[in-house]
């Protein structure tokens, strides 16, 4: 393997998990369109992958990478009146009973689909546990701004959940 395949494969192994999640967050939950733009995502990091400047960390730039296709995607769609769709989800552990894991992801993907492009890709990214000092460079935006929008997306997801 030459040095270039060597690092994309552990680039690769370790920020799959993280892609396929934000790219499933951006679907609403579509399997097949998550992976296909997961794959898209890393397609893009291997043929990018010698114009990586170290501006920012490495896992920063593919997340940049994966939002601008997932948007791209998604901008797409609503030029062809087409409506992402909810189909698998993961279930979350604040409940016993699956059924209400699943009612409650359903209705959270549902409000999630809601939000702007800019606070849907802020509230998945911290969902995953990006460093908000990292979701600002990511957005684009100042980190005190990110943190104030966290708390306002965070409020608006609770009442849109509960149906408020």
């Amino acid at each position: 393997m030459t040095p270039k395949e060597t690092t994309y494969k552990k680039i690769y192994e370790i920020n799959y998990p993280k892609v396929m999640r934000l790219c499933m967050g951006y679907t609403g939950g579509n399997d097949v369109l998550a992976k296909d733009l997961t794959q898209e995502t890393f397609i893009k990091v291997w043929k990018n992958l010698d114009t990586f400047r170290n501006e920012s960390g490495i896992a920063t730039w593919i997340y940049r990478i994966c939002v601008n296709t997932c948007l791209a995607e998604i901008r797409r769609e609503k030029k062809e009146e087409k409506k992402l769709q909810i189909d698998d989800l993961q279930i979350s552990e604040s409940s016993e009973d699956p059924v209400e894991k699943e009612d409650m992801l359903f209705q959270l993907y549902k409000c999630i689909n809601q939000l702007s492009s800019t606070n849907k890709a802020i509230i998945l990214l911290e969902l995953e546990d990006v460093p908000q000092v990292e979701i600002s460079e990511i957005i684009g935006i100042k980190h005190d701004a990110v943190r104030t929008r966290i708390h306002r997306i965070k409020q608006q997801l609770t009442k849109c959940a509960n149906h408020e």
